[in-house]
């Protein structure tokens, strides 16, 4: 690191956990973030802050003015803009440092396969299940830990999913094979400052599995209750019979 890195994240290099070696570690991260709505802007400008080497936001949608009460990356001057470029905008002003790839896209099962195996972590910032279970199965498939997000109304979850510990996959706790109704937050409504706690903590998540520190969330789902601003953690195992994760059968 170089003495304006040194200055930058100075306060990163204070924490023993951390250090410069832990530093290091963010310098050459490289995250995947899905969505760059509610919970991927907040996620995003943290990572970024952090000084993640190389952060790729994939999203196919555009600002809109309804959007503003809480994706707190876009601004009334980019109304209309792709959200993935607006967010990009706004993490070059933030970090100039902090390689950000903006994807306009909708990814599908092969893209997001290839995106997932470039990267060291993934934060799934999507709102639907169909766009859930795809990033989990590429994320098994490669081994690549999954940080997961969700806030509707007065309400939060976040997990991580990662395999390589031996910790179940998303599937485990959402069956792909099961009917889930989407919830949009255009019907049900979102209390804006969840989603900034919600992918706040995924950031946080995202960065403590790039260093190799602390403990993660696998194999625990947190859940918020936004109106008493209580938290609940409830213990996920991981189904063996899982068509996702699960031990093939010879």
């Amino acid at each position: 690191m170089n003495d304006q890195q040194l200055l930058r994240y100075s306060r990163h290099i204070l924490l023993d956990e951390i250090g410069i070696e832990g530093q290091q570690a963010i310098l050459q991260g490289r995250a995947l973030v899905i969505g760059a709505g509610g919970l991927g802007s907040p996620a995003a400008l943290y990572l970024a802050s952090a000084g993640i080497g190389q952060l790729t936001i994939v999203d196919h949608d555009c600002v809109d003015l309804t959007n503003l009460q809480r994706q707190i990356a876009h601004t009334t001057a980019r109304v209309g803009q792709p959200k993935a470029e607006s967010a990009r905008t706004t993490l070059n002003a933030i970090n100039p440092e902090c390689h950000v790839n903006a994807l306009v896209e909708r990814a599908d099962d092969a893209r997001l396969a290839a995106l997932v195996a470039q990267h060291d972590v993934v934060l799934d910032c999507s709102d639907n299940f169909k766009t859930r279970h795809a990033v989990n199965r590429a994320c098994v498939a490669h081994r690549v830990p999954l940080v997961s997000g969700a806030v509707i109304r007065f309400d939060g979850q976040v997990s991580v999913f990662d395999t390589r510990v031996a910790g179940p996959c998303y599937s485990c706790l959402f069956p792909q094979d099961q009917p889930f109704e989407d919830v949009a937050c255009s019907t049900m409504g979102v209390f804006a400052p969840l989603v900034g706690v919600v992918g706040a903590m995924q950031a946080a998540e995202a960065l403590k599995l790039v260093m190799g520190i602390g403990e993660s969330l696998s194999g625990r789902l947190l859940l918020l209750d936004g109106l008493r601003m209580e938290w609940n953690s409830i213990s996920i195992t991981r189904n063996e019979a899982c068509p996702v994760c699960g031990t093939p059968h010879q």
